[in-house]
C-alpha cells in the first residue's frame, strides 16, 4: 500500500471508476463525470489539480480529490460554486490503514493545511480521515458552510406530499395556474435524456430575462455537465411556456431514487403567475410518480420558500486541517491560520 499523486486524469489507473461510480450514488456532485467538467472547463488561474491516492498494485483504494494554487501550502477540496457537497471516495471494504496511509503521507508534504468543503459532519469516511490526520499531527475543525433542505417521501404518493404542504402554497399554485390559463394560456414540456440538450436554449433565454443573469459565466461549465448527465439519463428539464415563449424553467437531476433540484429561474416580467411554483408542483409530481424517487434535495440555501416544499434541514461544514503547531497558545494559532487560509 502506498500514496500516490496524480495531476491529471489520464495518469488515475482504470480501477478508480469503481470508486467514482460508487460515489456517485451518493451524489453525482462527487461523480467523475462532474470532476472532470470542473477541471476541464471551471478552474479558477492558477490552480491545478491534485488526486490524492492510496493505491496497492493497480488497485486504487481510496481517491481524495484537491486542487492547488500556485504558490500556496494550503489545498482546497475540488469544488465549484455550484457544488452542494463534498467527500473522499474510497472503496467499501478498506480499513482504517487506507486513510492512515493518506494522512501520514499527506503529513510528510509540504503542504500546510487542508480545506475541504461543503461537507457533512456525519461522514463516516471524512470523519475517519479526520482522525487519521489527528493522529498525523493536524488540528482539524469543522466550521458551518451552509444550510441543506430536503425531503424523504417513505412511499408518499404525490396527492399525499402536497396535503402535507402549506395551505397557501396549495392555495397559490390553483390559484394561480387558474388564472394564467384564464388570461394567456400556458404549457409546459418535460425534456429528459437527449431531449434535454434541444431544450437548453430556451433554459438560457430564461436565465438572460431572470434575476440570474450572472450565472451565464459558467455556461462552458454546465453545458459540460449537463450534456454528460442527461447522455446518461440522469436530467429532468421542465419549461413553462405562454404562447410560444419560455419564461419558467428547472433543471432537476435523478439518480439513485435522489432528486436534486439543481437550478430554477424565471422571467421577472410573469412573476404575478408564480410560474416558479406552477413548474415546481410539476416536477414534483413527475419524480414522485414516475421517477419513483425517495429522497427530494434542494442542494444549497435557506431561501423561505425552500421551507414549504421540504421538511428537514441539515448543514453543511468547512472541515478545515492545520498542521500542529507547538506555541503555548495552540487554538489561537490555529484560528490565524485557518483564516489566512480562508481569506485565499
Amino acid at each position: 500500500m502506498k500514496f500516490v499523486c496524480y495531476s491529471d486524469w489520464g495518469q488515475l489507473p482504470e480501477s478508480a471508476n469503481a470508486l467514482f461510480e460508487q460515489g456517485e450514488n451518493d451524489s453525482l456532485f462527487i461523480s467523475r463525470a462532474w470532476y472532470e467538467c470542473l477541471t476541464g472547463t471551471a478552474l479558477d488561474e492558477g490552480h491545478s489539480l491534485v488526486l490524492a491516492c492510496v493505491v496497492t498494485g493497480d488497485q486504487v483504494l481510496a481517491v481524495l480529490p484537491l486542487m492547488q494554487q500556485t504558490g500556496s501550502k494550503t489545498w482546497y477540496s475540488l469544488r465549484h460554486g455550484f457544488t452542494p457537497l463534498y467527500s473522499l471516495l474510497m472503496l467499501e471494504d478498506a480499513g482504517e490503514e487506507v486513510l492512515s496511509c493518506l494522512a501520514q503521507a499527506l503529513s510528510q508534504l509540504p503542504v500546510n493545511g487542508l480545506l475541504l468543503e461543503p461537507v457533512a459532519d456525519d461522514d463516516s469516511k471524512l470523519n475517519c480521515l479526520r482522525k487519521c490526520l489527528t493522529a498525523a499531527g493536524f488540528n482539524c475543525e469543522f466550521l458551518f458552510r451552509h444550510y441543506n433542505w430536503i425531503y424523504r417521501l417513505q412511499g408518499q404518493s404525490y396527492a399525499a406530499y402536497m396535503a402535507a404542504r402549506p395551505a397557501h402554497l396549495r392555495n397559490t399554485i390553483n390559484r394561480k395556474k387558474r388564472k394564467l390559463e384564464r388570461e394567456h394560456g400556458y404549457e409546459i414540456r418535460l425534456f429528459t435524456g437527449d431531449e434535454v440538450l434541444r431544450g437548453m436554449p430556451d433554459y438560457h433565454a430564461v436565465y438572460h430575462a431572470s434575476w440570474k443573469q450572472n450565472e451565464i459565466k459558467n455556461a462552458v461549465f454546465q453545458d459540460c455537465f449537463i450534456g454528460k448527465f442527461s447522455r446518461a439519463g440522469w436530467s429532468r428539464l421542465a419549461i413553462l411556456y405562454i404562447k410560444g415563449r419560455p419564461v419558467a424553467a428547472q433543471l432537476w437531476f435523478v439518480h439513485n431514487h435522489k432528486a436534486s433540484i439543481f437550478r430554477l429561474a424565471y422571467d421577472k416580467a410573469w412573476r404575478q403567475y408564480s410560474p416558479g411554483s406552477i413548474l415546481t408542483s410539476f416536477l414534483m409530481e413527475y419524480v414522485i410518480e414516475t421517477d419513483r424517487v425517495n429522497e427530494i434535495d434542494f442542494l444549497t440555501g435557506n431561501d423561505a420558500y425552500k421551507q414549504d416544499w421540504m421538511s428537514e434541514r441539515r448543514e453543511r461544514f468547512l472541515l478545515g486541517c492545520v498542521k500542529y503547531i507547538k506555541p503555548a497558545s495552540r487554538y489561537a494559532r490555529f484560528a490565524e491560520i485557518l483564516k489566512r487560509m480562508l481569506k485565499k
